[in-house]
């Protein structure tokens, strides 16, 4: 894409008013912009790193069997009526201008809609087990929404909910879900600790969260760095310098941000809508169920939060809008110079190479850099007169750069 076409720009000053890392980084990079307290327009550097999270997460909740369907943002009242959750004072009331009380509400949470859609498609054990997953928006009132993408009013989300004929059946594949997890943040660039935690009032007694260390992080855990156990602070007797109930190594107390949850739910939600299969003796059960949570949106700003420096973001290639940042230096009348630009350009994307290419010439290097290393594109590469028909080509994390030609370039990016 050709940066002068972005109809976005970077900000050269720091949004007022914003407390956190991540919102300032990606509002001045133009990759999102703040329509209210903890609600985001994503725009288009921003989508393009949401619809790559998005792709992730698709790919590793497929390769554990999981089909994706979308539910409706709009949720009945009948739905949380059944499970006894209207009354939970989360979510946004929706209502038509000439009624008195609201009969629907803004999604903030999906089981109840899925459970009464299953119900009507379950019969036998046969049927059993499987899992349905969406990327969907999910509104929930936050009291306080000043932490970004951290912490929103509207966001993006996946939730995933498996079924089950028994509870050995369900912990296979709660196990397998947890694989899928660390896979996923993995590929996102994220070192993430599988964190047992307490349950919720609708779930069971126990949860596990994958939580990144961060000192901008809401939660606190102790950790062993040693052999990765760890426990959220609310439910652990553990104290700083502990010993690790594991592997014997000390603990650590840390802050981190919850990037995603996995939980079981029994069969709460089975029994309130008489979701039941005949099991191989002909006998009527209920369906066990489990819940698997992914903050997409959430993820993004976590990255910001942990992957960046004092200049801008560092977005691992797994992610970042594009690939490759090309700028072109260019000077009056300097033909060779952007006959190289545009040959550069076209060959990046004649082999796949996604290339955001600053093709403007109103700015000078100094600000064209500032603004590379803003936006944090995994490569850098600048053509100018200085080096002929070379390239200078440097990563976003590293200082030092190097000069080779096209053909050297395109095959080192494979």
């Amino acid at each position: 894409m050709r940066q002068s076409k972005l109809f976005t720009k970077v900000l050269k000053e720091k949004p007022r008013d914003e407390e956190s890392l991540n919102a300032e980084l990606l509002l001045r990079g133009g990759f999102a912009y703040k329509n209210s307290a903890g609600v985001f327009t994503y725009l288009p550097l921003g989508w393009r790193v949401i619809q790559k999270i998005s792709n992730i997460i698709r790919e590793e909740m497929n390769a554990i069997g999981g089909e994706e369907l979308l539910m409706p943002a709009l949720v009945e009242k009948k739905y949380l009526d059944v499970s006894g959750r209207w009354d939970v004072p989360v979510g946004f009331e929706a209502k038509v201008k000439n009624e008195t009380k609201a009969s629907f509400v803004l999604g903030w949470t999906h089981e109840e809609v899925l459970t009464d859609i299953v119900s009507k498609y379950i019969n036998s054990y046969r049927d059993l087990p499987f899992a349905a997953y969406q990327i969907q928006t999910k509104f929930r009132n936050e009291p306080r929404a000043k932490s970004g993408l951290l912490r929103g009013r509207e966001f993006i989300m996946k939730d995933l909910y498996s079924f089950h004929a028994d509870e050995e059946d369900f912990h296979k594949y709660y196990d397998m879900a947890a694989e899928a997890y660390h896979r996923v943040f993995k590929r996102c660039g994220l070192k993430t600790y599988y964190t047992l935690a307490a349950g919720g009032d609708f779930t069971a007694n126990y949860t596990h969260e994958f939580q990144v260390l961060s000192s901008v992080g809401e939660d606190t855990i102790f950790v062993c760095l040693t052999c990765g156990h760890a426990e959220n602070k609310e439910i652990s007797k553990l104290k700083n310098g502990d010993n690790c109930p594991k592997c014997g190594e000390k603990v650590r107390e840390e802050k981190a941000i919850e990037v995603g949850n996995i939980f079981p739910l029994g069969t709460k939600y089975s029994k309130s809508f008489n979701l039941q299969f005949l099991d191989a003796e002909g006998k009527r059960r209920d369906v066990i169920m489990g819940s698997y949570g992914i903050g997409v949106s959430r993820l993004m700003g976590t990255i910001v939060e942990v992957s960046h420096d004092k200049y801008g973001i560092i977005w691992p290639e797994t992610l970042a809008p594009f690939k490759v940042h090309l700028i072109a230096l260019l000077g009056k009348e300097d033909d060779e110079t952007l006959a190289l630009s545009e040959k550069s350009y076209a060959e990046l994307q004649k082999n796949g190479v996604e290339v955001l290419y600053d093709d403007r010439n109103d700015m000078s290097a100094g600000e064209k850099f500032a603004e590379a290393d803003l936006i944090g594109m995994p490569y850098r590469v600048v053509i100018s007169a200085r080096n002929g028909d070379k390239l200078e080509v440097k990563t976003r994390a590293e200082e030092i750069s190097k000069v080779v030609s096209l053909s050297e370039f395109l095959k080192e990016l494979g």
